[in-house]
């Protein structure tokens, strides 16, 4: 499965991405708009982890739910 299925569903995994990652905001979500890299430069942004980091936790997170 690929990430656009996450691009074409966003508001569905809006409520996913809001649980394993608290601290961002609806206002984040919005600007996120189901890009991968908008993500993973949130993530980094507001939990201060590294590029690599973020896009591991993206690839955990994708993996657990969305295949």
């Amino acid at each position: 499965m690929d990430w656009n299925r996450v691009e074409g569903n966003w508001k569905q995994f809006k409520g996913n991405v809001k649980e394993q990652w608290g601290k961002l905001t609806d206002d984040d979500l919005d600007e996120i708009a189901g890009r991968r890299e908008q993500l993973e430069g949130k993530i980094q942004e507001r939990y201060g982890v590294e590029k690599d980091r973020a896009r591991e936790d993206v690839d955990a997170w994708f993996g657990k739910n969305v295949n």
